[in-house]
């Protein structure tokens, strides 16, 4: 979905589409916005947006948990010899439970402190060290590594550290492939930006056993993103298509444009002025026949190989 600033191509796919389509599925999301129908939602048993919200409410949300492997890790903790002998459940490797988290801190490896007159600033625990475990727990190890050692290591090394456990392996190798392996199992939500939360939930959906049939909508997905993580983005967004599922996404930026099996351009211009149907079909024929579509001009000079920078700020400003 593309057009200038204010064409109304979030009103349409965010507000009409999204909520209608959630309240044709059951699952009230808001009032939609005025429309008559819209035909072929029968065809899609899921809608999703993936925005660049954090991945969880509190610094307690963590990739690990958020993508579903936690779980898994806990137990395989739970399992070693020395647990099993002291009776400890996958529980007791949480850091949201009372009795194997360090209780000084609740588990968050923190301490808020706060100062007159200044931010309140965050200081590793005493008791703990930030390791958000009680001493009894962090003394179960597996294979040389105790659970605190675990949330600190980054997703590359902990493919490769769990690559004998497929439920564990399988979601961090996407993410490993999408170009997170840098970030920590453990890595506080609030300490993620908003394109590394994006890929971790676009993770989540490409990790779940899916059936195809789910509508994703993606609002400037590219926004902050590096032009190498523009390039990671694109391979994801075409995995969940090859998967069975559409993806909508309200671009501006022309390598996404150009990646698109099918374009809508609204305008001609922004505002009053917009709103129209000014272009569609593939990104090739709406080079070819889009006239009153800006879309169209930019695009037609990125493919022809022209400054594709300057074509990208100036689709953007408009």
């Amino acid at each position: 979905m593309t057009g200038v600033s204010g064409s109304g191509k979030s009103t349409l796919i965010k507000e009409v589409l999204y909520k209608g389509l959630k309240m044709k599925l059951g699952q009230f999301s808001g009032r939609p916005g005025e429309h008559k129908d819209i035909i072929g939602w029968n065809q899609i048993e899921r809608v999703v947006e993936v925005d660049q919200s954090p991945i969880g409410k509190t610094p307690r949300s963590i990739p690990a948990s958020y993508v579903g492997f936690l779980d898994e890790i806990r137990r395989l903790f739970s399992l070693t010899p020395e647990a099993r002998l002291r009776g400890y459940a996958p529980t007791r490797f949480s850091f949201n439970v009372s009795g194997g988290r360090c209780e000084q801190c609740a588990g968050q490896g923190k301490i808020r402190k706060e100062m007159s007159f200044l931010p309140d600033v965050f200081v590793d625990c005493d008791a703990c060290g930030g390791e958000r475990f009680n001493e009894e727990t962090r003394s179960i190890r597996y294979s040389n590594k105790n659970i605190s050692d675990v949330l600190r290591m980054t997703v590359e090394e902990a493919v490769e550290f769990f690559h004998a456990y497929p439920k564990i392996m399988r979601p961090l190798r996407i993410l490993n492939d999408i170009g997170m392996g840098y970030i920590t199992l453990g890595q506080a939500s609030n300490t993620l930006s908003g394109g590394e939360a994006q890929r971790i939930k676009l993770a989540y959906e490409l990790g779940k056993e899916s059936r195809g049939k789910t509508l994703y909508v993606l609002d400037e997905p590219t926004t902050g993103l590096h032009f190498a993580d523009v390039e990671k983005l694109i391979q994801i967004l075409h995995r969940l298509a090859e998967m069975g599922n559409t993806v909508i996404t309200i671009e501006h930026n022309l390598d996404i444009i150009k990646e698109a099996d099918y374009l809508i351009d609204l305008g001609p211009e922004g505002g009053e002025e917009g709103g129209y149907l000014v272009a569609s079909g593939l990104p090739l024929d709406v080079v070819k026949d889009g006239k009153q579509s800006y879309t169209a001009r930019y695009l037609r000079d990125y493919l022809n190989g022209s400054s594709n920078r300057a074509a990208q700020e100036q689709i953007a400003q408009r």
